[in-house]
């Protein structure tokens, strides 16, 4: 496993960076493909192919010599045209499943995000049992849908393949959540929404890449003929094909979904206000409803629609909801199956963000 070539779509943002630091320190080889050229990590040996994911010819490429694919790319948004996320995240998912295909890449990792279970209702506790959202007032959720769902149905015996849910990915670096809720804060545009008391899970960055890891090991362990799922694993997969019909090539993560989060549900408005609190802000106090913010939404919505306006809009009906309901999730299963456990706390990690943000 060590040596195993590893290809990480996404490799030069927030969370691939972080994966391919990690696969680098564990002496493996890493190809990148991405958008965003890397000549720093290239120096260290990375290899990068510069391609958008629906570049099929390019993602195959990407996908020669490579026994586990890190499917981390997407196109990320609350807001924009369905034809866009539709071409990176369900387009691009079938260029990257083709490539494993064509070149005989043994493990798919795919990063998909809690928000393919959206329903508009409070999620307290929820497993994997939830069936995947067909109807969300935002693209983004939709389509990772699509391609979660495809992703699990091609797996079999040449390509094993999982899907991780991380929800709200933070940490020291974040470029996205943490600076954008700063930023609204700052500028006096942001709203508690709802009550306030909705309780949310979030995931350290760190965790996130402990996750992926664990997940291609689980789909790299091979079980003896009649073992129980979940039973430690027995050999590598190429133990199996060296042992024949003594083993039986299987996982019991293998075509499954697994949430991943910090496992310390937060309400929301609390952490948000002691972030702000700790960098010396002035806490959030203003409110909305839900029906309001809500109704909001659907204003900016038409107008985004008919007018040349740029962005995204300041409130959507997804973000009103995302704001004000709860969204917690069950880690059983990745503990069970992945031996997922996170290791940089809620405390941990706020501190160590804070530290940064002061500097």
């Amino acid at each position: 496993m060590v040596s195993s070539p590893a290809l990480v779509t996404g490799g030069t943002g927030f969370l691939g960076r972080r994966l391919v630091e990690r696969l680098l320190a564990d002496g493996r080889p890493v190809t990148i493909l991405g958008r965003t050229p890397a000549p720093d990590l290239e120096k260290r040996g990375v290899r990068f192919i510069r391609a958008a994911l629906d570049n099929a010819a390019a993602v195959a490429a990407a996908c020669a010599e490579i026994e586990t694919v890190f499917h981390v790319a997407a196109k990320v948004g609350v807001w924009g045209r369905y034809e866009e996320f539709f071409r990176a995240n369900v387009l691009g998912t079938r260029a990257v499943l083709a490539g494993c295909r064509a070149h005989g890449v043994q493990r798919l990792v795919y990063t998909s995000t809690p928000s393919v279970v959206y329903n508009g209702r409070d999620l307290g506790g929820a497993d994997e049992s939830l069936p995947l959202t067909a109807d969300c007032p935002s693209p983004y959720p939709l389509t990772k849908a699509i391609a979660e769902r495809e992703v699990l149905a091609a797996n079999c015996a040449d390509v094993r393949t999982i899907a991780l849910r991380p929800h709200l990915i933070w940490g020291v670096g974040d470029p996205h959540l943490v600076p954008r809720v700063l930023a609204r804060a700052r500028a006096g545009r942001l709203r508690i929404v709802g009550p306030g008391t909705n309780r949310v899970d979030l995931v350290h960055v760190e965790n996130v890449v402990d996750a992926h890891l664990l997940a291609e090991a689980a789909l790299t362990a091979c079980h003896p003929i009649g073992g129980k799922p979940g039973a430690a694993p027995s050999a590598t997969r190429s133990d199996c094909h060296l042992l024949g019909d003594k083993l039986q090539a299987r996982s019991p993560a293998a075509g499954r979904a697994f949430f991943i989060t910090n496992g310390e549900p937060v309400v929301l408005w609390d952490w948000i206000n002691g972030l702000l609190r700790a960098l010396g802000e002035p806490p959030v106090t203003k409110r909305v409803s839900l029906p309001a913010a809500t109704a909001v939404g659907a204003i900016c919505e038409a107008l985004w629609r008919v007018l040349p306006l740029r962005g995204e809009p300041p409130m959507t009906r997804f973000i009103a909801a995302e704001l004000a309901k709860d969204h917690w999730f069950d880690l059983t299963a990745a503990r069970r199956d992945l031996g997922y456990l996170p290791r940089i706390t809620m405390a941990a990690g706020t501190a160590e963000l804070v530290a940064s943000l002061r500097k």
